[in-house]
């Protein structure tokens, strides 16, 4: 609702500016902990690599495809997380039992993204071009918002996570001042747009992100990342209730199988973390 009115960057600037500047002026009135120096430096570039490259291009690919679409195509950030904690020093390695849930993941997303794919190469098709194309700018985006995520929670920080995520949205709205500005000519302030970008700063931003943050400074990583298993269901009933995005059986079955892998991959880590070590330490 917010792209009919206003270009990607200059939306991720807005609704970061007002998040940002809302948590931080309330974490100074509680007299909460900053972070400054190169500390400082590190949190909002870390959110950059969040929020900038995980809501900046998620904007850009929503130009393109429908929001429930869109948000299923997201539902692969565990796996994300997944592999590329195996890949950190101390993190969690892959197992058997891990990679047979990404596989079965892998097959729903198959699911999704092979008729188009199809479709694009066989038919020339610009529409499932596009669709091809929104899919692996939101797997960069998967892939860039579990590294700043994981790099995140393996620093330690004196500020409280909600100072964290106030940080990293604020530092974000500045970076994207830049392109913002330039999009400007472009942008339409109606007040069904506004209202857009509002509610993305409070419930995305100031509750969303900051009870993000919270999670992932006290919970397991796989934990944190199937927070994707209620956002598609919520982005697919708004989509068709709002503008009425198909959702077929394809979608749905789709949905399915790509929930198997997650819950396989969720299950996985779970007995993991659980298993005692060999030297008899908990």
């Amino acid at each position: 609702m917010a792209l009919e009115s206003f270009p990607p960057a200059l939306l991720v600037c807005l609704r970061n500016l007002i998040s940002g500047a809302i948590t931080l002026s309330v974490a100074a009135m509680m007299g909460a902990h900053f972070p400054r120096g190169r500390d400082l430096w590190i949190t909002a570039a870390y959110g950059l690599m969040v929020i900038g490259m995980g809501n900046g291009t998620l904007a850009v690919a929503e130009q393109w495809i429908p929001s429930g679409l869109a948000s299923l195509f997201v539902t692969t950030s565990p796996f994300w997380f997944v592999g590329i904690d195996a890949l950190l020093p101390g993190g969690e390695k892959l197992h058997a039992p891990t990679i047979r849930g990404l596989l079965v993941g892998f097959t729903g997303v198959l699911l999704l993204v092979a008729p188009a794919a199809w479709s694009a190469l066989t038919e020339r098709s610009v529409a499932s071009g596009t669709v091809v194309l929104a899919f692996f700018i939101l797997q960069v985006s998967g892939a860039s918002w579990a590294l700043g995520s994981l790099l995140q929670r393996n620093r330690r920080s004196r500020a409280h996570p909600f100072v964290i995520g106030g940080v990293q949205q604020l530092s974000t709205g500045v970076t994207f001042l830049v392109p913002g500005i330039f999009q400007l000519p472009s942008a339409h302030w109606t007040a069904r747009g506004m209202g857009a970008i509002v509610y993305l700063a409070i419930f995305g931003g100031i509750v969303g992100y900051s009870c993000y943050a919270l999670a992932l400074s006290r919970l397991p990583p796989a934990t944190v990342s199937t927070y994707t298993y209620i956002n598609p269901i919520v982005a697919v009933f708004l989509g068709w209730w709002v503008y009425r995005e198909r959702f077929g059986l394809r979608e749905a079955g789709a949905m399915a199988v790509i929930f198997a892998g997650v819950a396989m991959v969720r299950r996985a880590a779970s007995v993991t973390i659980q298993k005692p070590r060999a030297d008899g330490a908990a």
